[in-house]
């Protein structure tokens, strides 16, 4: 199972089940002593390295993902998991509402990038928010 959205399935996951899971798993293992916000941060880091090298020869990769073979999915999978869940826990440990502070900054670039301005085109200086 690749964590991919299935079709009739239906089940989504709160921020707030996630951040609660997270807390708990840390705390069974008395590992709070070792999340500071650095610590934390260098972590995720750390994981999004990993993430970078599953795409690092691939070239362009098309929406869907459909030439990947099934594990390579489910490792991209983890690896998402990883930097999802180290943000999680440093927003909670930094005590930001990260549900609200990215809604928050959708809200702030529809202003800055408002949808009345063209931006169809990959050559100039609004490029970085296509995708």
């Amino acid at each position: 199972m690749t964590g991919a959205q299935q079709e009739g399935d239906d089940q989504s996951v709160s921020l707030h089940l996630l951040k609660q899971k997270m807390a708990d798993f840390a705390k069974e293992r008395n590992w709070d002593q070792f999340h500071s916000p650095r610590n934390l941060l260098l972590a995720m880091v750390g994981e999004v390295g990993e993430l970078s090298e599953i795409f690092q020869w691939k070239g362009e990769v098309p929406k869907g993902l459909p030439d990947w073979k099934e594990d390579e999915k489910v490792h991209l999978g983890e690896e998402l998991s990883d930097v999802l869940l180290y943000l999680v826990r440093l927003s909670d440990i930094c005590g930001i509402d990260l549900g609200k502070a990215a809604l928050r900054k959708v809200e702030l670039n529809a202003i800055k990038y408002p949808a009345s301005k063209n931006y169809g085109t990959n050559d100039d200086s609004t490029a970085e928010m296509c995708g």
